[in-house]
């Protein structure tokens, strides 16, 4: 009777086991999938090493499903490659001349086909007194702003 208890003990957890794997690499697969959306993929590598983080990890974050969401469904054959070489900040305090505004830039290469297409955006920040105190979450809108922008003139796709 002992035996048997234990053997349906072990059968029990090795059942849950498999589930819990089964579970984990299910999740491991959607995440990659929606990381990844439709054939669009993001190379941050040059940003990352030109910027750093967590500007980097921020439109790693965010420009693939801004850019499916531009694109919808109208990815090309054989997927679009967004590699991102720069992203600029302007002055935080709009210290532009006769303006308190700053323009922001992103740019790099957008790779259709094996055909290589120089992109950039670009967006104006009108500096806010309260900005200086939350200097990190500004700079998050600020990028936020140019992957919207720059996932809009892809989405365009004039280029495709």
């Amino acid at each position: 009777m002992f035996e048997i208890n234990m053997t349906r003990r072990t059968a029990l957890a090795t059942v849950g086991g498999l589930g819990l794997i089964q579970a984990l690499v299910l999740q491991s697969a959607f995440a990659r999938r929606l990381a990844q959306p439709g054939g669009i993929r993001v190379d941050v590598t040059p940003l990352r090493e030109n910027a750093g983080d967590p500007t980097a990890a921020w439109v790693e974050r965010e420009l693939p499903a801004a850019l499916a969401r531009a694109m919808a469904g109208r990815v090309p054959r054989g997927g679009l490659i967004v590699r991102i070489d720069y992203l600029t900040l302007g002055p935080n305090n709009g210290a532009a001349i006769h303006s308190n505004q700053s323009w922001d830039n992103i740019s790099g290469v957008a790779i259709v086909n094996g055909a290589q297409i120089p992109v950039r955006a670009t967006t104006s920040y009108l500096s806010s007194p309260i900005d200086q105190t939350m200097i990190e979450q500004s700079n998050h809108d600020r990028v936020s702003a140019l992957v919207q922008a720059l996932a809009q003139w892809i989405g365009q796709g004039a280029f495709f």
